[in-house]
């Protein structure tokens, strides 16, 4: 049954509207592989991970719980329904790993926090309940960093997630088991979320296909907030088409979020097959350049050549004010997140530190439940907002995303699309930048402007590049596609056209690696 893991979403469609195969088969081939290499106890209706300390170095730890009987359940309701006839959504019977920052019923939300262990929801995400209605069988909840806030996921309370490609090395983060769980056939789909590129960065470090589609097109309600002006959930998946389809079931308007577009979305598949030429990309000046691998430039080069044979015209365009675009988010998140995490004080849900007094109760409850990269955030937040601080930080921060928002729309009167490498490096080895929160900052440079604008963009793979601290290895390359607010299916014609003409395999060569690990 592992060929059926390797599978990409739309093939699985395929042939279970043919009768070729069923949902069961599916469900049952990837919960036979996720108990084989993810370090989850099989055991029971919710299998679990297992404690951080006794995970081993050959587990990817993508999934922090796994609703084997729920999935199994639904994947049979799937296959009944089909045989009687009703007519079911384009990915009726796929699974898909859902990011532990969504809530779902039926099984815990931790955001990867001591703070919220064992806490379930009793209601489900807008996303979560789109995808149950489309029929999409859900595996289960995927490791994270701790309430969003990293790059490499290791900044989960429960262990870290390590690549499927090498599993020395990380993921990416924050969304870094989503993105683990397709890139190592884990799941065929996964939903993650991008607040500073926490989908594209490790879409591009695991080989995977990444998008942030158009802030607010997306529900937010019952998605757990680190910033609510830049959170949005969006896919993960192997192919650009997967993504698209996907996209398609949970871009939505919903009255429970109060910044949900109110406006049509387009139907991002509608233009996927209509090929670049005579497209403008446009080539971001400053997202290349100082800070980024050779290995990576070479790819980002190659790919610019391969548009231009497509029959694209490459044009140069600047954003003058993205050189500030990573301070301006390392002020205007860490505040929202100070905001929104003061509500887990040990009072209403959550974990409990009992103390003499309500202050210490909450000062005791916080500094259990919370992470040292969660803590850091929230004190630069909250000096940020204190008083005599807040126009010196929060204030000039909001006019600088103001400033590269009129850089992008200026951008894209010279560009249908742009863009830019996904990240300036390959993976990076497990630990390598654990005490260096800054140059784990500098991994989001490419993809923070972006998210600040609140415009749509993926991240897909573009090719490989050695590690520099590995001679002649080969690690994944990702390419960033950008597009105006609301042109998504922009976005994804563009990346459809390129993966066409690469080639690129759409099960991860590194994920065979998985075989070889035990």
């Amino acid at each position: 049954m592992s060929e059926l893991t390797h599978l990409s979403a739309t093939e699985s469609a395929e042939r279970l509207a043919t009768g070729d195969l069923t949902s069961v088969e599916l469900v049952e081939a990837h919960l036979e592989r996720i108990a084989a290499h993810d370090g989850v106890v099989a055991d029971g209706d919710v299998w679990a991970s297992r404690e951080a300390d006794d995970l081993v170095e050959t587990d990817v730890h993508a999934y922090l719980h796994v609703t084997a009987t729920a999935a199994r359940e639904h994947a049979a309701d799937v296959d009944r329904r089909r045989a009687a006839g009703e007519r079911l959504g384009p990915l009726a019977g796929v699974p898909l790993a859902l990011k532990d920052v969504l809530t779902m019923r039926g099984a815990p939300t931790t955001c990867g926090s001591r703070m919220l262990e064992g806490w379930e929801a009793p209601y489900d995400a807008t996303v979560t309940r789109l995808l149950r209605e489309a029929d999409v069988v859900v595996l289960g909840k995927t490791n994270m960093d701790e309430f969003a806030m990293g790059s490499s996921t290791e900044n989960s309370a429960y262990g870290p997630t390590r690549n499927p490609w090498d599993l020395g090395r990380v993921p990416g983060g924050s969304s870094g088991g989503s993105a683990a769980a397709v890139a190592g056939m884990l799941a065929p789909l996964s939903i993650g979320t991008d607040t500073g590129g926490s989908i594209r960065q490790p879409a591009a470090l695991t080989g995977i296909v990444g998008a942030k589609p158009t802030y607010g097109t997306v529900s937010r309600h019952g998605l757990v907030a680190f910033a609510s002006s830049l959170d949005q959930a969006g896919p993960f998946a192997r192919t650009v088409e997967d993504a698209a389809t996907l996209q398609t079931l949970i871009q939505q308007h919903d009255p429970r979020d109060s910044t949900s577009v109110r406006e049509p979305v387009a139907d991002v598949r509608a233009t996927l097959r209509d090929g670049v030429e005579g497209l403008r990309i446009g080539v971001v000046r400053e997202l290349q350049g100082e800070g980024y691998q050779p290995g990576v430039e070479r790819v980002f080069a190659e790919a610019l050549e391969r548009y231009e044979r497509l029959g694209a015209e490459i044009v140069e365009v600047s954003l003058p004010h993205v050189d500030y675009a990573l301070a301006a988010y390392y002020l205007i998140a860490p505040s929202e997140a100070s905001s929104n995490l003061a509500r887990f004080d040990g009072v209403r849900y959550g974990q409990r530190v009992d103390a003499a007094t309500a202050e210490e109760m909450n000062a005791a409850t916080r500094e259990a439940g919370f992470g040292p990269e969660v803590k850091r955030r929230i004190m630069i937040g909250t000096h940020a907002l204190s008083s005599g601080y807040y126009d010196a930080y929060y204030l000039q921060a909001s006019k600088v995303r103001t400033l590269i928002a009129r850089d992008f729309a200026a951008a894209f009167e010279q560009a249908d699309v742009l863009v830019s490498p996904t990240s300036p490096t390959v993976a990076f080895e497990v630990g390598a930048l654990v005490d260096d929160p800054l140059a784990m900052y500098l991994n989001d440079v490419a993809t923070v402007p972006a998210s600040l604008a609140g415009i749509p963009a993926l991240s897909l793979p573009a090719g490989t590049a050695e590690a520099p601290d590995v001679p002649g290895s080969a690690l994944p390359v990702g390419l960033q596609v950008m597009a105006p607010l609301l042109r998504d299916e922009l976005m994804y014609r563009a990346a459809w056209a390129f993966e066409q003409d690469l080639g690129f395999p759409p099960s991860p060569a590194g994920a065979h690696a998985l075989e070889v690990s035990r």
